[in-house]
C-alpha cells in the first residue's frame, strides 16, 4: 500500500479508503489509486483485511436440490446481489434436508470463515427441535417455517394457489383436482392448504389430491389416474414441470387441454408460454427473494434493526389452458 501511495502520489490513508470502499475519495483521485494499484500489480489481502475489519465479505449458502426452477433462480439472485454489495459465496450443497447433514453444512461453512449463511432448504426437517443454529451466526432462511428468532424469506405461496383455484372456479368449473408436490416440502403444503382452504369457502367438495414430487414423471402419472374420469373438468398442478405431465397425459388419451379439461400450473416457468396450449400459471418471483435474503442477512450482521420481509407476492398468468368447462 505504501508503493501505490508513492506512486499515485497521495497518503496510505487515502489508499486504504479505496482499496476498503469507506469514507469519501474523490472521483479524480481514486482512478489515480486504481491506475496505481493496476501498474504495480496490487491486490488487497484478503485475510489481512477481515482481521482489522472482523468480516471476511463472503456469504454461505446451504442448499438443497438445485433441480428446481425456483432453487435455481433464487441462488442466481443471491449471488447477483451479494457481489453487487461486495461479498462473494461459498455454497454447500447438501444431498438431504436431515439434521446430520445440514450440521455438517453448517460446521464446513465456519471452517470456510463465512459472515452469515443463507439457508434454502424446504424441509420439515429444519424445525426447530431439530436443527441448532450455531451461537453467534447469522442466519437467515428462505422458503421456511422458521420461528421468528431468525429471520425468513419466501413467496406468498398461499396467495398464488388462491388465484388458481379462484381462476378456475370463477371460470365455471364446479371443483378443483390438484396434484401436490413432496409432503416434506413447505412451499406444496401451503399450495395444497390454500387450494383446500379455497374450495371449501366457495363450498365446493374437496377431492384428495393427487401426490407428486415436482417432476414432469410424476405429474404425468397423476395425469394418467384422473383422464378417464368425467368428473375432472380442471385441475391446479402444484409446479408447471408437473403440469408438463398432467398435459400429456390427457392427451394420449384423447382429451384437449381447455375444451375438455382446465390445467393450472404454479412457478411461472419461460417455456410454458411454448407449450401448446400455452399454459396458464402462476408467476412468482425467486429472483426478489434472493435478493431479499441477502439484504435480511447484511443487516443482521450489522446488528442493527431487523430488516422487514414481506412475502414476495405472486400473480396469475392467463393463458389458453384454461377455459370455461364444457356443458352437457
Amino acid at each position: 500500500m505504501e508503493d501505490v501511495a508513492r506512486e499515485a502520489g497521495v497518503s496510505g490513508q487515502t489508499v486504504s479508503r479505496v482499496v476498503n470502499a469507506r469514507g469519501y475519495v474523490g472521483a479524480a483521485t481514486r482512478e489515480r489509486v486504481e491506475a496505481a494499484m493496476q501498474r504495480l500489480g496490487y491486490r488487497p489481502n484478503s485475510a489481512a483485511r477481515a482481521l482489522r475489519s472482523g468480516r471476511f465479505r463472503t456469504l454461505g449458502v446451504v442448499m438443497f436440490s438445485f433441480s428446481s426452477y425456483g432453487n435455481q433462480r433464487t441462488l442466481d439472485a443471491i449471488a447477483v446481489r451479494a457481489a453487487q454489495l461486495g461479498y462473494a459465496l461459498t455454497l454447500i450443497p447438501v444431498e438431504s434436508s436431515a439434521r446430520e447433514t445440514v450440521v455438517g453444512a453448517f460446521r464446513r461453512l465456519e471452517e470456510h470463515a463465512v459472515d452469515g449463511i443463507i439457508i434454502v432448504i424446504e424441509a420439515h426437517q429444519l424445525d426447530e427441535a431439530d436443527v441448532e443454529i450455531p451461537d453467534g451466526l447469522p442466519v437467515v432462511f428462505v422458503d421456511s417455517n422458521r420461528a421468528a428468532e431468525h429471520p425468513f424469506v419466501d413467496t406468498d405461496q398461499a396467495q398464488g394457489a388462491r388465484l388458481a383455484t379462484e381462476h378456475l372456479l370463477d371460470l365455471g368449473h364446479d371443483t378443483v383436482w390438484h396434484v401436490a408436490g413432496p409432503a416434506k416440502s413447505y412451499s406444496a403444503e401451503r399450495r395444497r392448504d390454500a387450494w383446500r382452504e379455497t374450495l371449501e369457502a366457495h363450498g365446493r367438495v374437496v377431492p384428495d389430491p393427487l401426490q407428486g414430487d415436482w417432476s414432469a414423471e410424476s405429474g404425468y402419472r397423476a395425469g394418467v389416474r384422473l383422464r378417464d374420469r368425467d368428473d375432472v373438468t380442471a385441475v391446479f398442478a402444484a409446479n408447471d414441470q408437473m403440469a408438463i405431465g398432467v398435459l400429456r397425459a390427457f392427451r394420449e388419451a384423447g382429451r384437449e387441454v381447455p375444451r375438455d379439461v382446465s390445467l393450472v400450473g404454479f412457478d411461472g416457468l419461460p417455456d410454458a408460454a411454448q407449450l401448446w396450449p400455452p399454459l396458464t400459471t402462476v408467476q412468482q418471483h425467486p429472483e426478489r427473494v434472493g435478493a431479499l435474503a441477502v439484504d435480511a442477512l447484511l443487516a443482521e450482521l450489522d446488528g442493527g434493526e431487523r430488516l422487514e420481509t414481506p412475502l414476495v407476492g405472486t400473480e396469475l398468468v392467463i393463458r389458453s389452458s384454461t377455459a370455461p368447462p364444457r356443458r352437457g
